[in-house]
């Protein structure tokens, strides 16, 4: 029996972080909170945006396939349980309800070796100096393999392609419409938390996301619907938001507690930028 699903949005904050677009929540780590310029058919066409700097904070993934637990967690539950900051989907996953339906590998632990037709590669834990620590990769670009991205880089999640490097719509026009949640990378090199819940076509939403002056370059859909899901909590910021809308769900807003998921892409502090 499918698992009830719900929608919860939590947000507190100081009266000493700054408002406007971005917020500074944390060094190399900014929240921003942005209108769309056409409105959804539902909900507040607001996108919110985690902009972190990874010489300052480590990209992690964890998951069922690296826990002592059987039981898959929210979001915020993953982060709790593995001290993230932050937390995202990783994103979709197979009929086992664990399993990352394309390549991904983090460091020495290989959760999924099969490589699919999705275009995007996300790439972080360089193998030697002088590499950008992370980098959203393009399968049909010239030169590029998952041969020469494992050469280079220790840590791969393969997604479905949204934005084609340097910032290419990569989606075409279509009915379905879906809450988002999405890993993007922008023009210095950060990774980008991308989370909407008001429905969008992905057509429409990447060419919302690549209208905001974020700098975006790159992006990868990481999951829709109910399931996707962003959690931080930095200082006495707390910030919790799930899905809704989703072509196979319920098209409403009465969603109102996040739905469990088994991976997440995380993010913590650098050792060397806590010393």
């Amino acid at each position: 029996m499918r698992a009830i699903m719900f929608f919860v949005f939590l947000l507190f904050t100081s009266p000493g972080i700054t408002q406007g677009p971005w917020q500074s929540l944390a060094p190399g780590m900014d929240l921003g909170t942005f209108p769309a310029s056409r409105p959804s058919s539902s909900g507040d066409s607001r996108i919110t945006v985690l902009r972190i700097d990874p010489e300052l904070w480590s990209l992690e993934f964890t998951g069922l396939s690296l826990d002592d637990g059987s039981n898959r967690r929210t979001a915020r539950q993953w982060s709790k349980a593995h001290h993230l900051t932050a937390a995202i989907n990783a994103g979709m996953y197979g009929t086992d309800h664990r399993t990352h339906v394309g390549h991904l590998r983090f460091r020495e632990h290989l959760h999924n070796a099969n490589v699919n037709a999705y275009q995007s590669i996300a790439a972080f834990d360089p193998r030697r100096d002088g590499l950008p620590q992370f980098r959203i990769f393009d399968l049909d670009s010239p030169g590029v393999s998952m041969e020469t991205i494992l050469q280079d880089y220790a840590s791969l999640v393969q997604n479905l392609r949204l934005i084609k490097r340097p910032g290419q719509n990569r989606w075409r026009q279509q009915e379905k419409r879906w809450s988002e949640a999405a890993l993007g990378e922008d023009e210095s090199g950060r990774i980008l938390f991308i989370f909407c819940r008001s429905p969008y076509t992905m057509h429409d939403l990447n060419n919302e996301l690549l209208g905001l002056d974020i700098g975006l370059v790159a992006a990868q859909h990481l999951e829709g619907g109910p399931q996707a899901q962003l959690y931080i909590h930095t200082g006495e910021v707390e910030f919790e938001i799930s899905g809704s809308h989703g072509t196979s769900f319920r098209q409403d807003d009465d969603i109102s507690v996040a739905w469990p998921i088994p991976n997440v892409l995380g993010v913590r502090p650098r050792a060397s930028a806590t010393k």
